[in-house]
């Protein structure tokens, strides 16, 4: 019997196209469309349009090429004799016992059927992206989560992943802060420099620098300062970029972000290389002076009136810009890091931003055609009268705050199910909440903005993390009760209910490969709230402890123990916890 590493869909359509060769003499495209899951309700696990685009190739009714390519169609180790349906659709239903050991094989693999890439690269993922001496709000959520999404599930299918955090920590807003912070003293040892007084100082010096021209004046010489590594001042700056990376670090430490400060490049880091940089886009020819300033023009970008779209790299008064930093950065990436792949995981407004830093990149020859570069674009957190999210005030809300907000709600809705001590409801209540949180965002395409809900976040039903941990909770209690699982223990399937789970659970690679394919994390996301559901219909049809018989309980406790797998490893690949115990 054929036991199948990978994707149920993809061997499908294998066979598929050799079939096409043999009834119509035709090279069929091994595209992963030929073969989709069927729609829950309609008898088949699998479906093929195949037949319907033949149709027009061959000038013959679809009904009519659908039989021709069944009678070719070896799938008999796997599938039932397939059947026409509909205009002529070929429809698949997988044998009960091919499905019953493809199940017992993918919990005996370590990797649960999840492909590993045969071609691991190196790829490094900007992410994240805050500011030094001011505290993270809801503006960087996504970013992170996001980010930290799409670098676990990279490594998890084997490619070198190095994460890079693009921290604003250079150039003239630093020089007002330092200059108020000397104005008020802050540079003298034992100063208190907490993330939330910096915040409040950044703003005053900001007032302060548009209202009183002798502060703007010496904050421009502070910068000056600054940049010529002046002692005093650097240490001041140092003492506040320590701070803030303090700050960052609580923050990925409560999200569960794994984002180190070696993985921190802030734009100083950048600031020696920019002279070089403008002195080699000026010696190929590419950077031109315009109005004084030094631009870079990629060809084909335009505005309204149809002038030229530039990147400024050096200002008419000899200062650099947001534009040189981020092509010191994709330089670096790409020739010091030796990247083969780079993900900008960075809000949709900067696509035409990355579009111009990219193509100013291949025109500088800094991007061959090996090195794959990639904008992962996403949408704004909407709040529910559907503006971006913010405090009644108007403000960005802290991420802090947000997250205290998310664990106090969900440690409510714990209190009411959970007969756990206070200390392990008060851990659940954590798990809960920042997984609440962080799946609302995920379980969302993140090219489209979403709405902030607490309620549906928090929400029991589907689609929500909490549903996806109780589901895992109720798996491990079973478990717990019944003692050791027998390894090997034969699945049996003889239940609709339990065809549909192993169904599902045999469906976890092709969800795993689909999500790092498109690097959309509410794929793997929205798969695994299919599991959970699947679950849930198993469990209230089928009985696990109290089965009819010693081999339908082991091997219900087999299905439940994989399913519990899967469920782990998918929040895992998310970033969230799933606690044993609710």
């Amino acid at each position: 019997m054929t036991l199948l590493r990978g994707d149920i869909a993809d061997e499908l359509a294998r066979r598929v196209v050799v079939a096409g060769h043999a009834a119509f003499g035709l090279t069929l495209t091994t595209d992963r469309a030929l073969i989709r899951p069927s729609t829950p309700g309609r008898g088949a696990d699998y479906q093929s349009n195949v037949a319907m685009g033949l149709a027009k190739r061959l000038r013959e009714p679809s009904r009519d090429v659908a039989t021709r390519l069944i009678e070719h169609l070896d799938v008999e180790d796997v599938a039932e004799p397939p059947t026409v349906g509909g205009p002529g659709f070929v429809n698949f239903t997988l044998r009960r016992d091919w499905l019953a050991a493809q199940t017992a094989g993918l919990a005996a693999d370590e990797r649960i059927g999840a492909p590993s890439t045969a071609e691991p690269v190196r790829v490094v993922v900007d992410l994240s992206g805050p500011n030094v001496a001011k505290e993270m709000h809801v503006g960087h959520l996504r970013s992170t989560i996001i980010g930290d999404a799409i670098v676990r599930l990279l490594r998890h299918a084997g490619h070198e992943v190095i994460p890079q955090n693009h921290i604003g920590d250079w150039g003239t807003p630093f020089g007002m802060l330092l200059e108020h912070l000397i104005d008020q003293g802050w540079a003298e040892p034992g100063a208190n420099r907490s993330i939330a007084d910096l915040g409040a100082c950044y703003r005053q010096a900001r007032e302060k620098f548009d209202r009183d021209p002798d502060f703007a004046g010496r904050a421009r010489q502070r910068v000056v300062a600054l940049q010529g590594g002046d002692p005093a001042t650097l240490d001041l700056w140092r003492e506040l970029v320590g701070e803030s990376e303090r700050h960052f670090s609580r923050v990925y430490d409560r999200l569960g972000v794994d984002l180190a400060p070696e993985d921190n490049r802030g734009e100083s880091f950048y600031n020696p290389m920019l002279a070089d940089l403008v002195e080699e886009l000026v010696h190929k020819g590419i950077a031109v002076r315009s109005d004084g300033a030094l631009c870079v023009f990629p060809g084909g970008f335009t505005n309204r009136n149809g002038e030229a779209l530039p990147l400024i790299i050096q200002k008419s008064d000899g200062g650099y810009t947001y534009d040189t930093t981020d092509l010191a950065a994709l330089r670096f990436r790409a020739r010091d890091l030796h990247a083969d792949w780079i993900l900008y995981v960075v809000g949709a407004p900067q696509r035409l931003h990355f579009e111009l830093v990219f193509a100013a990149g291949r025109d500088a020859g800094w991007l061959p055609v090996r090195v794959r570069h990639e904008h992962v674009a996403f949408g704004s957190i909407l709040g529910e009268d559907g503006k971006v999210l913010r405090t009644r005030a108007g403000e960005s809300i802290k991420l802090m705050d947000l997250l205290d907000e998310a664990v106090d709600r969900a440690a409510a809705v714990v209190a009411e199910r959970s007969d756990l001590p206070a200390d392990e409801q008060a851990a659940v209540a954590e798990a809960v909440g920042v997984g609440a949180v962080k799946f609302a965002d995920l379980a969302s395409d993140r090219e489209k903005d979403y709405h902030f809900s607490w309620p549906r976040m928090l929400a029991l039903d589907s689609k929500t993390s909490v549903y996806l941990q109780y589901a895992n909770a109720r798996i491990q209690s079973v478990l717990a009760k019944a003692g050791p699982v027998r390894e090997g223990a034969p699945i049996i399937l003889d239940d609709a209910a339990e065809r549909t789970l192993a169904l599902t659970v045999a469906r976890y690679p092709a969800a795993f490969e689909a999500t790092v394919r498109h690097l959309q994390p509410h794929r793997l996301a929205g798969y695994l709230d299919e599991l959970a559901t699947a679950f849930s219909t198993f469990y209230e049809r089928c009985p696990v402890l109290k089965a009819e018989s010693d081999a339908l309980r082991d091997s219900r406790l087999a299905l439940s123990a994989l399913t519990s797998r899967v469920l782990v490893r998918g929040l895992g690949l998310l970033g969230i916890q799933a606690p044993d115990r609710m």
